[in-house]
């Protein structure tokens, strides 16, 4: 089995470049919900030095609660913040010489868009236009807009618990993360196997991001895991 590693990063925490080396792809915020757009032109430069895949992370421009509070906006003004912040991204990415290969939302634009078939559509478009596969939640309203458009490449999550119908446990209740490395192997491990996952996120964060992504790695071994860029 193998699974694509993937780390929201460029989002002001010290993590971020004892990360790149760990993971096989990275998901650059795009300085709205969190970031500065000289610390994300500073990791892109860094980031040519690893054979990892550069994604986008575009999320609500709401640094106060992080992204992760969903907003009143209308789709269509959802769908300009987004095609705005993509844009930026690119345009850092070009200057920095990196060639960006995917788009992941971020906090409650990823959860937003994966249940509204319109708000899907308007984030694939986006994808479509600028040749991003997507990634996101498996049978979501993302992966089903994403068909004979753009790549789609289901995640699931290491460090957060999960609900019995799938979804994941709310961020404010006290059993949301899993801080054991063995129990979020073990999970991925299910994941794989159930859920047809392709790709595994570690949020940058969380404190001892860094440690924690080390020992998953060592728990992937013993299970026969390979980490393999999508």
């Amino acid at each position: 089995m193998y699974i694509d590693l993937n780390c929201d990063i460029g989002e002001g925490f010290d993590n971020d470049f004892t990360l790149l080396p760990l993971v096989s792809s990275i998901n650059i915020a795009c300085c709205r919900h969190a970031g500065s757009p000289d610390g994300v032109l500073e990791l892109l430069q860094e980031a040519k030095n690893y054979k990892i895949n550069v994604g986008v992370h575009p999320g609500l421009n709401d640094p106060a609660n992080f992204g992760r509070l969903e907003t009143k906006l209308s789709e269509p003004q959802l769908f300009a913040e987004c095609l705005f912040q993509v844009g930026a991204l690119i345009a850092l990415a070009d200057f920095a010489n990196v060639k960006l290969s995917h788009l992941k939302l971020h906090g409650a634009l990823y959860h937003q868009a994966s249940k509204s078939k319109t708000l899907a559509d308007k984030i694939i478009s986006i994808a479509e236009r600028f040749n991003l596969a997507v990634l996101g939640p498996p049978d979501s309203e993302l992966q089903h807009s994403s068909k004979g458009k753009v790549p789609f490449f289901s995640e699931g999550f290491a460090d957060r618990q999960y609900l019995p119908d799938g979804n994941l446990v709310p961020r404010n209740q006290p059993d949301a993360f899993i801080h054991d490395p063995a129990a979020a192997a073990l999970q991925a491990q299910k994941l794989l196997q159930t859920s047809g996952i392709k790709t595994l996120c570690i949020h940058g964060d969380q404190p001892n991001a860094a440690d924690f992504v080390q020992k998953l790695r060592s728990q992937f071994k013993i299970l026969g895991i390979e980490i393999r860029a999508f």
